[in-house]
């Protein structure tokens, strides 16, 4: 797939993921996609921790069983930052941008790979899931696990969402032209 179809197919996909592995290796390139993304000052803040073993894999589907692509995912990547970022200009710390263009790069290889995955991020943020995720994988005090990527074959045919059109949402020069 070139470049553009891959941003074209990538969508959020929360269905159920067959019981096919992902493999390894298309795991280092989902992670090493990640590492290529851009960082405000190149600080290089955002972490990962790749989750392939079975048994943590089922402590992390125990945790959101409701949801079809937690519930049965075959391998998840957790994107972990500082709870207390360091300013590293001007006084601005970049680490929320830093991790969400790390995510979007790996949403990319993930499609490019012949997978599929969501961007977990507000489940993280209610009820403490992100420290229960944090205390599964051994995750530091200082740091937060940011984001959650389950990952796997997918199941079901999904039909992306039209976006809307150009003309809606980028323009020429000015605001609204």
């Amino acid at each position: 797939m070139d470049l553009f179809e891959v941003i074209k197919n990538r969508h959020s996909y929360r269905g159920s993921f067959t019981s096919a592995a992902v493999k390894r290796d298309d795991l280092t390139k989902i992670v090493e996609a990640a590492l290529a993304a851009p960082s405000g000052k190149n600080a290089q803040t955002t972490e990962f921790i790749i989750v392939d073993a079975p048994e943590l894999l089922g402590q992390i589907q125990q945790l959101h069983p409701g949801n079809k692509a937690m519930h049965t995912a075959k391998a998840y990547i957790a994107c972990v930052i500082d709870r207390s970022p360091e300013a590293v200009y001007e006084g601005f710390a970049f680490e929320v941008e830093d991790c969400a263009a790390a995510v979007e790069n790996m949403l990319l290889a993930i499609t490019a790979l012949g997978y599929a995955s969501v961007w977990i991020d507000g489940w993280l943020r209610v009820n403490n899931n992100a420290d229960a995720i944090g205390e599964l994988l051994s995750v530091p005090e200082n740091k937060v696990v940011r984001i959650l990527l389950p990952i796997g074959v997918p199941a079901e045919k999904y039909q992306q969402p039209a976006k809307l059109p150009f003309g809606k949402r980028a323009f020429f020069n000015k605001y609204g032209k």
